[in-house]
């Protein structure tokens, strides 16, 4: 089996190239010299870039990548099969297309949400704490605490929208620190019964301190947070994004910022994001773009999508994104499979 990898960091074939001698025979290898190859390109995967899969049998995808129409098309023309999703989103992919293609589409649904989770409070403890602001005043040997006063989280309310395998294990933090924890999901975890309340999205807006978002972007989830829902909350509570870009309508949290709505804003993810947002572009650009503007206020704090960056989430996708090729290449159904 040959895979061609878009969109390649140092890590993601460090973790694959770690983990392949497990799964080479099931590709189709003999042990000791695996008939499998992946080769691996720093192109992120779109319709230019889909021509050189030609002689691959499988490609492997990110949440950026441009998995559409035209993509698609062009990699059944070079023969592709399957499309190995190596992260939990497939909103970029045009699935109609894919099953009027016959491309299998597998993704990796739960790598590691303790370590998404774990972002999402250091956030928003990062961001009530000003830890930012009070790290740079230090390295400038200014030692006094103005602009550094945040809140207690103890006995304060956490709001989790969408309480899947990320919600929970954020859920169970919060809890960890004493807070009150309601969530808003279509779904409600059995798993969480004895100490989060579910309730309407409207009450979570009005009574949470801090609001975690962690439910996919879906057309009915599309902009969740946008004017409307912002005027719903709470003077001075906490925003933490660690899940999809999209989930806010970054204008509308920009007048919410200007209104003084929030005491912080800390998003791991963002609607302009792609693998490099500020390379390359030129100051002009960087200056109207709304990333950057978000940027521009002292009560923001943005990361670069390093929610899932730990080794334990590493390894894990590895080794679920090359099961998912081995069920692939044995013709078994598997619950990774795209609908």
């Amino acid at each position: 089996m040959k895979i061609l990898f878009y969109d390649t960091k140092n890590y993601d074939k460090e973790s694959f190239e770690a983990i392949l001698p497990k799964f080479a025979k099931a590709l189709g290898g003999n042990g000791a010299e695996p008939d499998v190859t992946i080769e691996y390109v720093k192109s992120d995967l779109d319709p230019r870039t889909a021509r050189m899969a030609e002689g691959f049998d499988a490609v492997c995808a990110f949440v950026s990548s441009d998995v559409g129409e035209k993509t698609l098309t062009i990699l059944k023309e070079k023969g592709v099969g399957l499309v190995l999703m190596r992260c939990a989103g497939f909103n970029n992919v045009d699935m109609a297309k894919a099953k009027e293609l016959e491309i299998r589409v597998m993704r990796v649904p739960g790598y590691s949400p303790e370590a998404v989770a774990e972002h999402a409070m250091a956030l928003a403890l990062a961001s009530n704490r000003r830890l930012y602001k009070a790290y740079n005043k230090v390295r400038e040997n200014d030692f006094s605490l103005n602009g550094l006063m945040g809140f207690n989280l103890y006995q304060k309310t956490a709001g989790i929208i969408g309480t899947g395998k990320i919600g929970a294990a954020m859920c169970r933090i919060c809890h960890g620190f004493g807070m009150k924890v309601i969530a808003y999901d279509v779904y409600q975890n059995e798993s969480l019964k004895d100490f989060v309340t579910y309730v309407t999205l409207g009450e979570l807006l009005a009574q949470s301190d801090l609001i975690s978002l962690h439910c996919p972007l879906m057309d009915s989830t599309y902009h969740l947070i946008n004017i409307d829902t912002i005027k719903k909350m709470k003077d001075g509570v906490i925003l933490v994004n660690t899940s999809r870009g999209a989930l806010v309508k970054t204008e509308d949290l920009i007048m919410g910022i200007r209104m003084h709505k929030f005491a912080g804003v800390a998003l791991d993810v963002y609607e302009e994001e792609t693998p490099n947002v500020f390379e390359n572009r030129s100051d002009e650009i960087l200056e109207h773009s709304i990333t950057a503007r978000l940027l521009s206020f002292p009560n923001v704090m943005i990361t670069s999508h390093q929610g899932f960056f730990t080794r334990e989430a590493l390894e894990a996708i590895a080794e679920t994104t090359l099961q998912n090729a081995c069920d692939y290449v044995e013709g078994k159904e598997s619950p990774n499979d795209v609908k």
